[in-house]
């Protein structure tokens, strides 16, 4: 690092991880996406960390640690900040008593897409474009056992809440039917919670963690889950109906990941120009994308089951 004045994500996450030990690639990654954090980028798409964006970095993690401030309000006094020709805002006196943050501002309650030594996305060749190519699956021969009926005492204590059938629709650009968004919601459960929502065991919420399908923010000596992770565990609950385990599960993770990791790369020349419209047009696209994968997906599953839905005609 001796013949250049910046480091990369991997550099900054050492550097800081002593400080903040739950910091991670995918929080770092998120904090840009919400714009609290700009770094420059090279040509080939690497983020470039200067000294003013790890001072930043280290202003948003401290007060989001200790204070508990929703990034917003980060958000504003950054700008305020900057506005003033000041690098950070000064620090909080004290943290707001009883606040409890809201778990759907961390994005460590979602899966991160690619490991911390792949940050960037390479650009598509001149050609064309093709999804990346994804990592042996550890656990993909586990998930292709054959599905055996759970025994009694794994079933969900209780009926799992009934939720409204999703309907087909056409694709359509409706900023609303953005699969992507969910919405104003801020809603948080702690696991007790979580458990009477869904009907589900803390053994059964375990599983699905274990597998990497449900995960929560730990505040305080507890963890907190989110809106997904509630609908995450619901449709878990009603495949257990049939039988169906966490680990057999994890397939659409996997799929989930290499769909995400091919929208990023058709976006990256989007969010490599330090464009607010820029970036703003990148999330419109990734909205519109997912929802015609939504419908691609709908689609190709009916066309490989009709042999079984129609009756057999």
């Amino acid at each position: 690092m001796a013949d250049r004045s910046h480091l990369s994500i991997g550099e900054v996450l050492s550097l800081l991880q002593d400080d903040f030990p739950d910091v991670t690639i995918s929080k770092i990654r998120f904090l840009e996406s919400q714009g609290l954090l700009d770094p420059e980028r090279t040509p080939s798409g690497y983020r470039k960390f200067y000294e003013p964006d790890i001072e930043r970095l280290r202003w948003i993690l401290r007060h989001q640690r200790d204070h508990f401030l929703p990034l917003k309000v980060m958000k504003d006094r950054l700008e305020a900040a900057t506005a003033a020709g000041q690098a950070v805002p000064p620090d909080e006196p004290a943290a707001v008593p009883g606040h409890r943050p809201d778990p759907s501002e961390d994005p460590d309650a979602a899966v991160e897409v690619r490991p911390a030594d792949a940050d960037p996305v390479p650009e598509a060749p001149a050609g064309g474009s093709s999804a990346p190519s994804a990592a042996p699956d550890p656990g993909a021969a586990e998930d292709r056992r054959p599905v055996a009926p759970l025994p009694e005492s794994r079933r969900p204590s209780r009926p799992a809440p009934a939720m409204p059938p999703l309907p087909v629709a056409e694709p359509s650009t409706n900023p609303s039917a953005n699969p992507l968004d969910a919405g104003p919601t801020g809603v948080s459960f702690t696991l007790d919670e979580l458990t009477q929502a869904t009907g589900l065991s803390a053994r059964d919420l375990g599983e699905l963690a274990k597998y990497g399908l449900l995960a929560g923010e730990q505040v305080g000596g507890e963890t907190y889950y989110d809106g997904d992770a509630l609908i995450v565990a619901r449709t878990a609950a009603g495949f257990m109906r049939f039988g169906i385990e966490a680990r057999h599960l994890r397939m659409y993770k996997v799929a989930a990941e290499r769909e995400a990791g091919f929208m990023e790369q058709v976006v990256m020349p989007l969010l490599k120009q330090r464009n607010p419209t820029a970036r703003q047009q990148a999330a419109r696209n990734l909205g519109e994308m997912a929802q015609l994968g939504e419908h691609l997906r709908g689609a190709l599953l009916r066309t490989a089951l009709r042999g079984h839905t129609d009756g057999g005609r």
